[in-house]
């Protein structure tokens, strides 16, 4: 099929790492290979990966454990797949040092910033354990607004996807095979860029948590009415996977003839830990509810 090697394109020892290959000169292969163009393809197929980034990489600032794995199962089913995939598409969070579930937003009576991973809720405002540093009123609305609508609650996370840091770019050995398949099949990469918003997390890749203004990626909702299989795969499972499919099948649930085209690549994504278990809950129920396929990224016929 393709006259280029996976391992000419990959390096799996560099997973997480930095980079050494050239990008234009696996771009360089790319252009040479004589294979259909994208446009030609009669089955659509999409593949979104969802939060690739060096950060949630094993050795990132917010890392997920067996991520490297997930990077090497999807590059090989994007190589082994790479005259079906129609099109690509990639999310990338991209953030401030100074959002409000980042350690600087808050403070204790102390003045003590709260660490990692502390939950902070409605009632630790309201008494005085947490004070947001400014935009008071609206950090407490944040909170009261998760809460009522039942997301989860805020979670202080490790300073992670800062942009223009290394921590925010594409891992590199999934960044040269999606840019070569771009070449090669003369499709163009979508990337969607979400989180930089300072007063709400933003882990699904269609809205907000929260947003006053009411923000929706209604571009990308309409996009994938052109495909006739959607692939999802990313970091972290328990959250910008979860987050993100939730809020496709939430505004596409009166249609299952949609929904059921979602396939979830089991083995191309992993959770926080901490999370697993609601996150299986939560995919089991998405396969009763919008008839979803989870599967195995060796046992997809495409």
């Amino acid at each position: 099929m393709l006259n280029t090697n996976y391992k000419e394109i990959v390096d799996l020892t560099a997973v997480g790492g930095q980079n050494p290959k050239k990008l234009n000169d696996i771009l360089r292969l790319a252009a040479s290979e004589k294979i259909a163009p994208s446009s030609r393809d009669e089955e659509k197929v999409l593949f979104v990966g969802i939060d690739f980034q060096n950060d949630f990489m094993e050795n990132g600032e917010l890392a997920v454990p067996n991520s490297h794995k997930d990077i090497e199962n999807t590059t090989k089913f994007l190589y082994q797949n790479f005259d079906k995939i129609t099109s690509i598409a990639v999310s990338l969070d991209t953030h401030a040092p100074h959002q409000i579930f980042h350690p600087s937003w808050w403070v204790d009576n102390e003045g003590n910033h709260p660490n990692p991973y502390t939950i902070i809720t409605e009632e630790d405002i309201i008494h005085g354990k947490w004070m947001s540093v400014e935009n008071q009123k609206e950090s407490l609305e944040y909170v009261q607004q998760l809460e009522n609508q039942g997301r989860m609650k805020l979670c202080i996370w490790p300073l992670h996807c800062i942009e223009g840091t290394n921590g925010a770019a594409l891992e590199g050995q999934f960044s040269n095979m999606i840019h070569f398949h771009s070449i090669a099949r003369k499709s163009p990469i979508h990337k969607i860029v979400k989180g930089k918003a300072p007063l709400s997390e933003m882990y699904g890749i269609i809205k907000p948590e929260y947003d006053k203004n009411s923000y929706v990626n209604s571009e990308f909702l309409e996009l994938l009415k052109g495909y006739d299989k959607i692939l999802v795969a990313g970091e972290a499972k328990s959250h910008c996977v979860l987050e993100s499919l939730r809020q496709i099948l939430e505004h596409y649930q009166d249609d299952v003839h949609l929904t059921s085209r979602i396939y979830v690549l089991a083995d191309c994504m992993s959770s926080i830990p901490g999370f697993e278990e609601n996150a299986e809950n939560t995919l089991h129920d998405f396969i009763n509810k919008y008839h979803i396929n989870i599967v195995h990224s060796n046992e997809l016929t495409i």
